[in-house]
């Protein structure tokens, strides 16, 4: 049972973890035309995950994706699954998976208290998908104890896993574009959005990125699709050097802006500036590819690739700087930005 403690924060994404969420495909998702292919991917992350965290898989069909994991995995890997048998929508479990907080501003204090799950209210972003069904996960996992902790009820309130970043210090980082964006907290103001974010995320101080998007993007502009935090004060964010992009001079005003950033000691952010992958299209359209949108889990980081060899080890090269001695694990994420996100899309991590 969670006692009086001093704080609750939110932690940055490389400190340790107990599990992952993964909300798997199924027919009646938007993956229906190439269910297979996605498929694949998921069973790809399932192998990674299970490596080094637990799993929890949130799926109507629970039997069907055990027989999918059956021959994939070792028996040590299977045994960190569990599932929760729930209807769901889709599968981007970061913005529909809960938010969790952990006591104190240590390691030793966060172990010893149960962590705050905050359950947020997640509206397809900004109401243009149907989220019903994923917006009750967080309840069916609590309902069916698969995560620890005690929930805490923030559904008066629209905010998405990927439209903020962290770096466990009080930082939280977010973009102008996704949360004033029309359909998630109107009425409120830009410093009143800013007042709910420190008193719900026990954050004290919000950046917010006024530039940067990518074509393609339902999101309005995720941070976690441009920008993420990494140890050291180290920001790693999308570059783009095509003129021709739709959002070139957006890109290059986000870089300066990034540039102007003072840390909490009022010194600059190290950064590190990712490649842009070549273009993707499907159906004539223009598909939301970035290497930004990777996942940092217990010493590993597992990063997308786009069959782009060159920008694929550039990719590779920037992350391993931002995290050294990390285990780096590549997913072949083309299908997957088919329906217009990428690995940390698909995941979200919980202490």
């Amino acid at each position: 049972m969670i006692g009086l403690i001093p704080t609750y924060r939110l932690p940055a994404e490389w400190e340790p973890q107990r599990g992952v969420l993964l909300t798997w495909p199924h027919e009646a998702t938007d993956w229906l035309y190439c269910l297979d292919e996605i498929t694949e991917t998921f069973i790809q992350l399932a192998d990674a995950i299970t490596k080094v965290a637990q799993l929890t898989i949130a799926t109507p069909e629970p039997e069907v994706v055990a027989a999918m994991l059956d021959s994939r995995l070792t028996p040590g890997q299977k045994a960190h699954i569990a599932y929760c048998h729930c209807p769901t929508n889709d599968t981007w479990a970061r913005d529909h998976g809960p938010i969790s907080l952990v006591a104190g501003t240590t390691q030793e204090e966060a172990q010893k208290y149960d962590p705050l799950r905050l359950d947020f209210q997640f509206n397809g972003w900004g109401e243009k998908f149907p989220a019903d069904l994923d917006n009750a996960i967080t309840s069916h996992m609590m309902q069916q104890r698969l995560i620890s902790g005690v929930t805490e009820s923030h559904l008066d309130f629209v905010l998405e896993g990927g439209s903020i970043e962290t770096d466990g210090r009080g930082t939280v980082f977010t973009t102008t574009a996704c949360l004033m964006a029309p359909h998630r907290n109107q009425p409120l103001t830009r410093s009143d959005i800013e007042e709910q974010l420190r008193l719900r995320l026990r954050c004290h101080r919000v950046v917010w990125i006024d530039h940067g998007m990518l074509e393609g993007d339902d999101t309005d502009g995720h941070i976690d699709t441009l920008v993420r935090c990494a140890p050291n004060d180290t920001l790693v964010y999308v570059g783009c050097d095509d003129e021709a992009y739709p959002y070139y001079q957006s890109l290059k005003d986000m870089e300066e802006q990034l540039r102007s950033l003072r840390t909490d000691d009022s010194g600059p952010y190290r950064l590190l500036r990712l490649p842009m992958p070549d273009a993707c299209y499907e159906d004539g359209m223009m598909l939301p590819a970035t290497y930004a949108n990777f996942l940092i889990i217990n010493g590993a980081v597992i990063y997308p690739t786009y069959n782009q060899p060159q920008h694929d080890d550039e990719a590779r090269r920037v992350i391993a700087q931002a995290f050294p001695g990390y285990t780096l694990v590549p997913i072949d994420s083309c299908a997957i930005i088919r329906q217009h996100g990428s690995i940390h899309c698909l995941t979200m991590q919980y202490p």
